[in-house]
């Protein structure tokens, strides 16, 4: 049921662990053994013992993003830095290596790529860079938290 939120806090630099198909008593488990945050909007799940979990209340992505950095007391610092599909943590990759990976107008017009080591993905600040940037602007502003200051991956392959 965050699954969105879950590529948002991805994208923002989290880890962030999401697999829809674990039931509550497996997701307790993980929470509990790896010390993690259990984000969940059920309520009964909540109440459980012996786990930290925020209750995530609103439906809105927007507002979600906003509690989790405010109850959490995250400061987004780490941009870009995850894969958004599979969590994986970024590893910058040279132009040439990854130039049969991409289309091939964005090898001839991008130099900066990233790739996942887990999925393989390749990321570049591609066109719609802008739009997740500006997703990213409206998350922080009302929390009165400063934007990272590098975005340098958008587009993946």
């Amino acid at each position: 049921m965050l699954g969105t939120l879950a590529k948002w806090l991805r994208i923002l630099g989290y880890d962030t662990l999401y697999d829809p198909a674990q039931d509550d008593d497996r997701l307790v488990r993980i929470a509990r053994a790896e010390n993690r945050v259990l984000l969940t909007r059920d309520h009964q799940l909540a109440e459980r013992r012996g786990v930290h979990v925020l209750l995530v209340a609103d439906e809105r992505l927007e507002d979600q993003i906003r509690q989790v950095l405010m109850d959490l007391q995250l400061v987004p610092d780490q941009s870009f830095s995850r894969c958004p599909v599979c969590n994986g943590a970024l590893e910058v990759a040279d132009r040439e290596v990854v130039r049969a990976q991409v289309p091939a107008y964005v090898a001839q017009t991008h130099t900066a790529f990233r790739r996942c080591p887990d999925c393989e993905r390749i990321y570049w600040r591609g066109t719609h860079w802008q739009r997740m940037d500006q997703n990213l602007a409206r998350f922080w502003s009302p929390t009165g938290l400063s934007q990272p200051a590098d975005a340098n991956e958008m587009n993946s392959t």
